[in-house]
C-alpha cells in the first residue's frame, strides 16, 4: 500500500511569520495536535517545518514566554522529515517508528504539501484491517461448524 492511498488530504497549516497563539487557536479550532509550516513557491505550499502541541508547551508556556511576541517560525522543527505519494507504507512506518514521528507530512513528486500521515491515522487503518480479519476468521468457523452437521 502506498502512503498517498491512505494519507489524510486535508493538511491544516500555517506560514512561517503565523503567530504562536494564532497557531495554538487553529490546532483546538480543528482538533489536531500539529500544524505543518509551508512557504508558498510559485503559488505552491511547500512544507518547511511542523509545530506541535508539544512544542507550544516545552517552548512557550513553561518557558513562560508571551505567544504574541513570537512566530511559528521561531519556534518550529525545522528539521522536517517527510514522505513522497508514492512510498511504501509500511517502509514509511519502520521510519516513523525508528525516529520518533508521529506526524508527517507527504509531498508530490514536485515537493508541494498533499497530505499528511498520522500515528492517529494508521492506528485507525490497522485497527478496521485486524476487525475485517477478526470477522473473516469468524465467518471461516462458522462455515466450518456448519459443514461439520
Amino acid at each position: 500500500m502506498l502512503v498517498g492511498k491512505i494519507c489524510n488530504r486535508e493538511v491544516v497549516f500555517v506560514e512561517p511569520d503565523t503567530s504562536v497563539a494564532e497557531a495554538a487557536r487553529l490546532m483546538r479550532e480543528h482538533h489536531v495536535g500539529g500544524l505543518v509550516v509551508v512557504q508558498e513557491k510559485s503559488g505552491k505550499r511547500v512544507p518547511v517545518g511542523i509545530i506541535t502541541d508539544r512544542d507550544l508547551v516545552i517552548e512557550v508556556i513553561a518557558a513562560g514566554v508571551d505567544m504574541r511576541e513570537i512566530t511559528v517560525g521561531d519556534i518550529m522543527s525545522d528539521q522536517l522529515v517527510t514522505a513522497r505519494e508514492g512510498d511504501d507504507l509500511l517502509e514509511t512506518l519502520k521510519m516513523m517508528r525508528a525516529r520518533g514521528i508521529r506526524r508527517l507530512p507527504v509531498i508530490d513528486d514536485d515537493g508541494v504539501l498533499a497530505g499528511i500521515l498520522t500515528v492517529d491515522d494508521l492506528i485507525d487503518l490497522f485497527a478496521e484491517q485486524i476487525a475485517d480479519l477478526a470477522r473473516l476468521i469468524a465467518f471461516e468457523q462458522k462455515r466450518e461448524q456448519e459443514r461439520r452437521r
